[in-house]
C-alpha cells in the first residue's frame, strides 16, 4: 500500500502542490458519495478527505454540519460508510483520508477501529478535537496498521507546539488557516504566510492548508506562500448538495478541475500521484 508521505514526495519530485477535496459521506446519499469520490479521483485530486457525519462536529461551520445532519437523518453510519468503500477505494488512485471525531474511535475501541478502516483501504486520519498530548498511543496503534495520523497545527500555536505537533505528525501536517470552524471565507488571514514561514523553519513535512479555501484565486495563494496541499471542504460540499445528485456530481467535477488547474504549473504533468 502507497503511503500519504510517498504520494506527497512524488509530487514533491514534480514541483506540483496536491489538492486535497474534502466531502462528507452520506450526503446526499452513499451512493452518491461513491459517485463523487471516482469523480473527484478522475478529475484532479491528489488525495480525498471523507469526514463521517457525526453528531457534535465542533469543528465543523455551517454547510458541513448541516451535510453531517442530513446524512445522520437518513441513518448513515461508520460501518455503512466503510462496506461502501471496501468495494470503492481499489478503483481510486488518490490516497483516502478519514475525517473522524475521537468518541467514534473510543466506542469502537482503538485496535477494532484501525482494523476496520484498513479493510476499507483508507490510509490517512484526521481526528480534529484530538489533542496533542493525547496523541501519541493513537499514533502510535495506527502506524502498525499502515494509517498516518495528520495533526492540525491552529494559528494561534506556539513555535514550541507547531514543532511538537510536526514532530508527531505523519503523512503531513494539516494548518488550520482560521481560527474558529470550517467554511468559506472572502479571503485568505495574510499571518497564513507567516505561518508557512515559521513552519518550514521547523520542519521538512509537507504541509497542507485548510479551512476557508473556496476559490481557485485563495488556492492560487496558498500555494504561493509555500503550501505543499490545498484544502477544500465547504465549496465541495455546498456544490454536492445543491440540485439533483447528478448536478452536484457536474458541480463538483468542474470545481475539481478548476482548482487542480490553479495551482498546477503549465509545464508540468496533471497526472495525480499514484496511490
Amino acid at each position: 500500500m502507497v503511503t500519504i508521505s510517498h504520494c506527497f514526495q512524488a509530487l514533491r519530485n514534480r514541483q506540483q502542490c496536491a489538492l486535497i477535496p474534502f466531502i462528507t459521506a452520506g450526503d446526499p446519499d452513499l451512493t452518491t458519495t461513491a459517485q463523487a469520490l471516482q469523480v473527484l479521483d478522475r478529475n484532479g485530486a491528489d488525495f480525498i478527505e471523507l469526514g463521517v457525519p457525526y453528531s457534535d462536529p465542533l469543528a465543523d461551520g455551517p454547510v458541513i454540519q448541516a451535510a453531517a445532519t442530513r446524512a445522520l437523518q437518513t441513518g448513515i453510519k461508520l460501518d455503512q460508510v466503510l462496506e461502501m468503500l471496501r468495494d470503492l477505494t481499489p478503483q481510486l488512485q488518490a490516497p483516502l483520508i478519514l475525517f473522524t471525531y475521537y468518541n467514534p474511535i473510543l466506542h469502537r475501541g482503538i485496535q477494532a477501529f484501525f482494523g476496520a478502516i484498513v479493510a476499507a483501504g483508507v490510509r490517512g486520519l484526521v481526528v480534529p478535537d484530538l489533542p496533542l498530548e493525547e496523541a501519541e498511543q493513537l499514533i502510535k496503534i495506527a502506524s502498525a496498521f499502515g494509517v498516518e495520523v495528520i495533526l492540525l497545527v491552529a494559528p494561534t500555536s506556539s513555535k514550541q507546539r507547531i514543532a511538537a505537533i510536526a514532530q508527531k505528525s505523519r503523512g503531513f501536517i494539516y494548518l488550520v488557516s482560521v481560527t474558529g470552524v470550517t467554511g468559506m471565507r472572502s479571503q485568505m488571514q495574510q499571518r497564513v504566510q507567516g505561518l508557512l514561514t515559521d513552519m518550514r523553519n521547523i520542519t521538512d513535512k509537507p504541509i497542507g492548508v485548510g479551512f476557508g479555501i473556496s476559490t481557485t484565486a485563495q488556492a492560487l495563494q496558498v500555494k504561493q506562500w509555500g503550501a505543499d496541499a490545498v484544502i477544500v471542504g465547504s465549496a465541495f460540499v455546498q456544490r454536492l448538495a445543491e440540485g439533483t445528485p447528478s448536478e452536484g456530481l457536474q458541480a463538483i467535477e468542474q470545481l475539481s478541475q478548476q482548482l487542480k488547474a490553479a495551482i498546477t504549473p503549465t509545464s508540468a504533468p496533471k497526472t495525480a500521484a499514484v496511490g
